[in-house]
């Protein structure tokens, strides 16, 4: 039989699920990170969560390897603290009495690096696919892909669970559900409705994902079925796959340091910024709950200012010095 705090940990799972609409990847992690506390502690009650137990776990946590053989990164160790936070906020609702959450301060973070893409280096990533020998159809879709992911500065989540209906290439936007389930208007470049009508127009198959798979293997085992088969197959592309692409194009295009489809997400929001973009214009269009989270964009905006100041300003009388 489930101890009290079992009971209550799996109540808050199931809160997370009916009343604040998380999604399962959330809530298999805060499952995780829970179950792990729980095995530590050895505790049965909520009263038993206590400030010196939490000094404890945190210590626990500092010394804990990961997989690989290394040390826990301080952002995952903030991970298990505040599904554990979260936890003693939902008590905290229900009455239950148990230790205050905001006792609970999270490990300080070093200031967190965005990489991105710009000029030169992002137009070659963007046309790498139309370069290099592979299938009309791959180039197109892969093409599509890219441009669509600076386009509209979406997560490689929200890309992948598009579907053709998602989008009407007679408008330039379209709602998109992101994180945390809140919908967005995300918008097209030109670019983007061109290559995308060029990709889908050369499509043969009834899939409804917007991006699938067009390996030989699978185009025989689709040949197979029938139609209406097909269209419940849903072959799409997976997160996985579009992180692979995006990085062979990336080392196609010779860029060496390291891209993924978050980078596009980066360049996407770096390019509105450097152009005068307003900061809460930012965070709509990338879908943040908080604009603390889109202000990390503007560390690498203000550097930009500094750069232009110092090689522009007062030059004439640094001359004459």
């Amino acid at each position: 039989m489930p101890s009290k705090l079992q009971q209550l940990i799996n109540e808050f799972l199931e809160h997370l699920e009916i009343e604040k609409g998380r999604s399962q990847l959330t809530i298999r992690n805060y499952g995780f990170y829970l179950k792990d506390f729980l095995a530590w502690t050895k505790i049965s009650q909520p009263g038993q969560i206590t400030p010196a137990l939490i000094r404890q776990y945190r210590l626990f946590l500092a010394r804990k390897q990961n997989p690989r053989g290394g040390s826990l990164s301080p952002a995952t160790q903030n991970y298990y603290l505040i599904a554990l936070r979260t936890f003693l906020k939902y008590l905290a609702k229900r009455d239950i009495a148990a230790m205050a959450p905001e006792k609970i301060e999270l490990a300080k973070m070093p200031e967190r690096q965005i990489a991105f893409l710009e000029g030169e280096d992002l137009e070659k990533l963007i046309k790498a696919p139309l370069e290099i020998q592979q299938d009309d159809i791959i180039k197109l879709r892969d093409k599509a892909i890219l441009e669509l992911l600076f386009s509209a500065g979406l997560r490689v989540s929200e890309l992948t669970s598009l579907k053709r209906d998602d989008i009407n290439l007679k408008k330039d936007e379209f709602s998109i559900r992101g994180k945390g389930g809140k919908w967005r208007v995300v918008f097209l470049s030109n670019q983007a409705k061109y290559w995308l009508k060029k990709y889908l127009d050369a499509r043969t198959d009834v899939d409804p994902a917007l991006f699938v798979r067009h390996d030989r293997g699978q185009k025989t085992a689709q040949s197979a079925l029938s139609q209406r088969q097909s269209a419940l197959m849903e072959n799409r592309l997976t997160p996985r796959s579009v992180q692979r692409l995006v990085k062979k194009y990336a080392k196609l295009a010779g860029i060496t340091k390291k891209i993924t489809p978050h980078v596009m997400r980066h360049s996407f929001a770096t390019d509105l910024l450097t152009s005068g973009a307003d900061l809460r214009a930012v965070q709509e269009l990338l879908g943040h709950k908080n604009i603390t989270t889109t202000q990390v964009y503007t560390h690498i905006t203000n550097k930009r200012l500094k750069e232009v100041y110092q090689a522009f300003h007062d030059r004439r009388r640094q001359a004459k010095s």
